[in-house]
């Protein structure tokens, strides 16, 4: 997989891609990630990527020849399947759009600042609008981290078992069981028995049984 991040601030992401899953995925060649600064892309002597919005109003406005110009420059040397706007308005972000998302090869993601984008990009050069939450942030940046990185687990290769990211939490409609390690008892808090008989089906049963059981008690809308 191939991640073009089109941001005015590359290095916002020196830490979430330097740590971790992320940075052994980029080791191991299973992914690549790019980070164009936006303001490379302009044609005015002082780099301007935003100007004031027809008819006033507070807040700046991202101008659309910049980000024409970058996504251009980009379509010239591969094709992508998706051109993704991190925007809070956007279709939200679930497992099931990340298993989706993993499964393509080049996506070029775009992280908005001030008031927004000029909305004829939103119309003719952005193919996904995509929001990690209803609250907003104050750039598509960590947005676009956290997508990056949920897309990136789910990678063959990427974790170190591949079956891991199968029990995760929403892949199959509920959230993850409880999960304990040693000590085996803590200040008398016993590990439940069922996890130390070695009786996989019943172990597996009893996991699903507090899958359900938490997720109707943490998240019932699901």
């Amino acid at each position: 997989m191939r991640i073009d991040i089109i941001t005015i601030f590359p290095e916002m992401f020196v830490g979430p891609f330097s740590e971790s899953i992320v940075k052994r995925a980029m080791q191991k060649g299973l992914v690549e990630i790019e980070l164009h600064d936006l303001r490379a892309h302009t044609t005015d002597k002082h780099n301007r990527v935003d100007d004031y919005a027809f008819s006033g109003g507070a807040g700046m406005v991202m101008m659309i020849e910049p980000v024409d110009n970058c996504i251009s420059a980009l379509k010239e040397k591969r094709h992508y399947e998706e051109v993704i706007y991190m925007s809070p308005d956007g279709e939200q972000l679930n497992q099931s759009l990340c298993n989706q998302l993993s499964l393509k090869q080049n996506i070029i993601l775009l992280c908005g600042h001030y008031k927004g984008v000029d909305e004829r990009i939103r119309e003719h050069l952005i193919t996904r609008e995509i929001s990690i939450g209803d609250y907003v942030l104050s750039g598509g940046e960590l947005a676009a981290a956290v997508l990056a990185d949920s897309l990136i687990r789910l990678i063959p290769g990427v974790l170190n078992d591949e079956t891991s990211a199968l029990s995760d939490s929403f892949q199959y409609g509920l959230v993850s069981p409880p999960v304990y390690t040693r000590p085996r008892i803590y200040n008398e808090w016993e590990v439940p028995a069922i996890l130390l008989s070695g009786h996989e089906r019943k172990i597996e049963e009893w996991k699903l049984d507090q899958a359900i059981e938490r997720t109707r008690q943490k998240r019932p809308e699901l």
